[in-house]
């Protein structure tokens, strides 16, 4: 099975959803949007910390493609 990446649609998608966001934020209480804000880092964290890839070799990778 191919998937097919269509470049301008997607795009297209993330641009609407970054105006919905913002509209979002700007619609309810700065304590609302934060504490979400919050909650999201801290999953980020979490799932940092229970990453099976070493910080050396996550950075060898970004190497690598910084090459190319």
């Amino acid at each position: 099975m191919e998937l097919k990446y269509d470049k301008g649609k997607n795009q297209k998608e993330r641009r609407e959803f970054i105006h919905y966001y913002a509209r979002w934020v700007k619609s309810v209480p700065n304590e609302v949007w934060s504490r979400q804000q919050a909650e999201l880092i801290d999953s980020f964290i979490l799932n940092a910390k229970n990453f099976k890839m070493t910080t050396e070799k996550y950075l060898e990778m970004v190497a690598q493609r910084r090459i190319k």
